[in-house]
């Protein structure tokens, strides 16, 4: 079996692209004050960086990894813009030194917090299909005059307690007091039960005063 090998345009440029990338940081290092293997490990951590922060970003899109992400793109921008004569490479300012000299402990943090960022997974749903209700089949049942028959008839409404004659007009008109004053504080009529409760009477009289008073 023959493998065929075809150039990949994309992986090309890609290649080409983090290889500049990877130069122009070292250069940016190196001339910051760090010589030897620290120049060039300074492109490494950029670049896993980055790396780190966009499979966070697919796998999770969160604040936390677009922040590092835009960090560790900044960075590697800086030291391509930094690399083609804006600075003097020979006299490179305070503040890149001290970017320089403050990017481990920098990268290190972004690293440890997106290394233990949790990612929330979503339980798939079930493959398995939920079962179809049964169709319920309805029953037709004659209706025989005999079941008709057997349903009970409304009986008449029970009539009111007619108000009795013994009730004196003057408990009378004390009751109408009390209900005046009852609706004036609930705004509703007033029922046997509390005509009851505030005079004291029996029910069959409170009853009588009640439908008196309607």
């Amino acid at each position: 079996m023959k493998l065929s090998i075809r150039p990949d345009a994309v992986l090309v440029q890609a290649v080409i692209a983090g290889a500049l990338s990877f130069a122009h940081l070292h250069d940016l290092a190196q001339a910051a004050g760090q010589t030897g293997w620290k120049a060039w490990a300074y492109p490494v951590s950029v670049d896993l960086l980055l790396a780190a922060a966009w499979r966070r970003l697919r796998a999770q899109r969160s604040r936390l990894a677009w922040c590092w992400f835009v960090v560790a793109l900044v960075a590697s921008l800086g030291a391509n813009i930094a690399t083609a004569g804006f600075l003097d490479m020979n006299h490179p300012p305070a503040l890149l030194r001290l970017g320089v000299a403050g990017w481990p402990a920098l990268a290190f943090l972004g690293g440890t917090l997106l290394a233990h960022q949790h990612t929330d997974h979503t339980p798939e749903p079930s493959s398995v299909p939920a079962p179809e209700p049964r169709p319920v089949v309805a029953v037709d049942r004659p209706e025989t005059p005999e079941a008709v028959s057997e349903i009970p008839e409304p009986g008449p409404a029970p009539a009111l307690p007619k108000a009795a004659a013994s009730v004196p007009p003057a408990l009378i008109d004390h009751a109408r007091k009390v209900a005046t004053d009852h609706r004036a504080r609930t705004g509703a009529d007033i029922d046997a039960a509390t005509l009851r409760a505030r005079l004291g009477l029996p029910e069959d009289l409170a009853l009588a005063i009640v439908a008196q008073l309607a």
